[in-house]
Order: structure tokens, then sequence, then C-alpha cells
């Protein structure tokens, strides 16, 4: 698969996330991600209008279901999203009716291979936002998503994408771990306290990074 740069619009008002996205495709920017604050807040209006103002441009719904696999999909693709993400440890029934991207849970490897036996087309190595706030702030270290992802991306023949806590540079060199799906958000693009577009230039920032992950294509 060739690499792939995703936003995640992780904000709370459709004309923010419809000026950032816009900026973002101007950067080079493939996939747009209809965050789940944006969803939480609009709900499938947020996911219409991003299908309306971008009509060629694949959209990741993150909902993070765990129940009412079906139907949650289906809405969501009514609203004009192409993708639907659902947690690895929902029932099997709800992955084999929502799936096309997951996130997974602790046994990173055999969770990969067993949503992969379910169908889904998309494998998402994710360290969540609470887990990894919770343990710097009582001075741990938190894990990484690139510290099994050459085992994961081993383990299954879809395409994986690592989320949670990498810099810049490490986003930036996942294609190198064989995760070819990049994605950029809080608090890369984000600002993860506010929920609003990081201040600076974003746009710049975002046509560096889309340079050098294109670049793996050649």
């Amino acid at each position: 698969m060739k690499t792939i740069v995703q936003i995640s619009l992780d904000l709370t008002s459709i004309p923010e996330a419809l000026e950032t996205a816009t900026l973002a495709l101007r950067a080079g920017v493939d996939w747009l991600e209809a965050g789940t604050p944006l969803i939480i807040a609009e709900g499938m209006n947020g996911v219409r209008a991003l299908r309306a103002e971008f009509p060629g441009v694949p959209i990741v719904a993150d909902l993070k279901t765990m129940d009412g696999g079906w139907l949650e999909a289906q809405m969501m693709a009514q609203a004009g999203a192409t993708h639907v993400v659902v947690m690895e440890r929902a029932h099997p029934e709800t992955i084999n009716n929502a799936s096309s991207i997951v996130i997974k849970g602790k046994d990173m490897v055999a969770a990969a291979k067993r949503l992969e036996d379910f169908g889904c087309d998309f494998v998402i190595h994710h360290v969540g936002y609470d887990e990894r706030r919770g343990l710097a702030a009582m001075g741990k270290p938190y894990p990484s998503p690139l510290d099994q992802l050459r085992e994961v991306v081993a383990a299954v023949r879809v395409p994986v994408q690592a989320v949670g806590g990498l810099s810049i540079e490490q986003a930036i060199r996942t294609p190198e771990y064989g995760a070819p799906l990049v994605v950029l958000g809080a608090p890369l693009t984000i600002d993860a306290d506010a929920f609003k577009t990081a201040s600076g230039n974003l746009e710049d920032k975002l046509r560096l990074v889309c340079d050098k992950v294109h670049a793996y294509r050649d």
C-alpha cells in the first residue's frame, strides 16, 4: 500500500474542522478523520459537512464503537464516511458488522491477528490518550506504538497504523516499520487540552510531513 497521511480533526465545531481540513489538504494530506470530539459535539452532521466540502476524500469516523456495530457503521456510511473505527475489545459480532479500521487491545500481536481473521481492512496499533497522560502524571514511562510495531506489521497482511504519543519525527518514520498510514492529531496538529487547532504555521508543518511521508512511495 502506498503511504498515506491522515489528519485527525479532534475539534468540536464544524467550521473549525472544515477550515483545518482545507489547509491540511492544501498541504498534501490524503485522508480526513472526523475525530471523536467532533462526532460527540456535532454527530453525523460533522461527517456530512466534511463529505459535502470534500467529495472525493476518504473520511474516517473515529467512533470507537463497542456495540451496535452495524447501525453505527451504516449511519456513518450514509453520512459520507468511508471507514469506521471499532474497538478490538468489542464483541466479535460487533467487529464483524462494523469494522474497517480497528483500535487494538492489550496483547497487540494476537489482537492484530484476531482482527484480520474477522475481516478488518486496517489495524490501528494504539496507545490511548488517558493512559499516556495518567502514567506521565505519575512520573512513569508510558508505552509507545513503536514498541511492538514491527511485530504487529509482521503478524498481519492488512495495513497498520501507529497512533498515540508519537513525535512528528516518529510519525514520519512509521513507514520504515512497515506501517504506511501516518496519522497526525493531538498534540501534533491539535491542542489536546482545548480541542483546538494547534497554533503556529500548521500548513507548513503538514506540508513538510506530507513531503517526507510521500517520499516513501518512490
